[in-house]
């Protein structure tokens, strides 16, 4: 039981600065009394789709190109991350609204959660009360990281690559682990990191026009 609540915890500890990371991008140019509801209610549904998803593993896996799917999403999260106005103080897609920016983190949420609820629920050995214990420990790590990850990159706008990197190295994670693709191509480290590479330049390349547009108004 020990050795199955510390691989719970490790894997916990592992979504948690995923969905750390993103919260804290997300909502790092909201009013501060809107940054802390949207850090609250982000963490609560990183937690929730936790359990559901653990809950119903096996029916996912049934389901045709649902990580495709969630690839793409976290891919499209990364380059509305990455426009300009992300880290300039103009509008902005984590500065419009509580609403938008919940809604953000809700998508970010499900997607990231997708590529390690196999884990959780094999670790768990079907045991309810061992994958809440994990749970719980892993709560208050994704609000204080969250509210971190927000003043940080308030701080050095540039971190914001990082998070981009994060985000598209999880999202080209899932979408190459898809039944409908994985055969597809070679399993080695060294594709991932020429895709996850292409991507960021690729975000990069299409994000900078609008950024000297957007410094010359």
């Amino acid at each position: 039981m020990l050795q199955a609540l510390l691989a719970i915890i490790l894997i916990d500890l592992s979504l948690s600065a995923d969905n750390a990371l993103i919260i804290g991008l997300v909502a790092r140019d909201l009013p501060p009394e809107h940054r802390r509801r949207a850090i609250v209610v982000g963490g609560a549904l990183a937690v929730l789709f936790r359990v559901v998803l653990t809950a119903l593993a096996a029916v996912l896996l049934t389901i045709p190109y649902l990580q495709l799917v969630g690839g793409l999403a976290l891919l499209v999260i990364a380059y509305r991350l990455a426009r300009p106005g992300a880290h300039d103080g103009e509008a902005s897609p984590s500065a419009t609204s509580l609403r938008g920016a919940i809604w953000m983190i809700a998508v970010a949420d499900l997607t990231t959660s997708l590529e390690h609820v196999l884990g959780i629920g094999g670790a768990a050995q079907g045991d309810i009360v061992l994958l809440v214990i994990g749970l719980a420990i892993s709560i208050p790590i994704v609000l204080a990281g969250s509210g971190f990850v927000a003043n940080i990159v308030g701080r050095f706008p540039w971190l914001i690559w990082l998070g981009v990197l994060a985000l598209v190295w999880t999202g080209l994670d899932l979408f190459m682990d898809d039944r409908a693709i994985h055969p597809l191509i070679p399993d080695h480290w060294a594709i991932d990191v020429a895709f996850t590479a292409l991507a960021v330049i690729l975000i990069f390349v299409f994000t900078r026009p609008r950024a000297r547009i957007a410094s010359g108004r």
